[in-house]
């Protein structure tokens, strides 16, 4: 049987401080700038509850099939990581942890996105077919290169 849990990775450099990048990860609002699946469905309801950002920021939503339904939770704000509790409602329930680490690299900053939770009896299943690093992988490069065009261009 597959591993009861995983780990997706991502890293990228960005050619900015990491006070710019903390600042579009630490607000929910900002992700809209960069997130990979805000895309998906034009009409996704989105609130916006605790926090205005850092510690205890939640950010829900409600999307079509391809956007799904889900909440989100800064648990950790520090200046150079935050951490982010991830509930994910539909199209499959599925809860994650979130970790954005920033270092700083001489005038660059070295970003490392990664996700790890629980795999369910279905998610292993599925993982024999379509790993979490197929699955969620491109995301990430996907958003990291959209965080990295947002940053560079303040």
């Amino acid at each position: 049987m597959a591993d009861k849990s995983f780990h997706i990775s991502r890293t990228t450099t960005i050619s900015a401080t990491p006070e710019r990048i903390h600042a579009l990860i630490d607000d929910f609002r900002e992700w809209q700038a960069w997130s990979p699946w805000e895309g998906l469905d034009p009409a996704m309801e989105r609130t916006y509850t605790g926090a205005p950002s850092g510690v205890g920021a939640v950010y829900a939503w409600r999307g079509n099939s391809k956007a799904g339904q889900g909440r989100m939770e800064i648990l950790e704000s520090e200046p150079h990581h935050v951490a982010v509790d991830l509930l994910f409602a539909a199209p499959m329930k599925a809860h994650n942890r979130v970790d954005l680490t920033l270092t700083p690299e001489g005038g660059q900053t070295h970003v490392e996105w990664t996700m790890t939770g629980p795999q369910n009896v279905v998610m292993r299943l599925m993982s024999k077919v379509w790993s979490m690093e197929k699955l969620v992988g491109p995301d990430f490069e996907k958003g990291l290169a959209q965080l990295k065009r947002t940053a560079e261009q303040a």
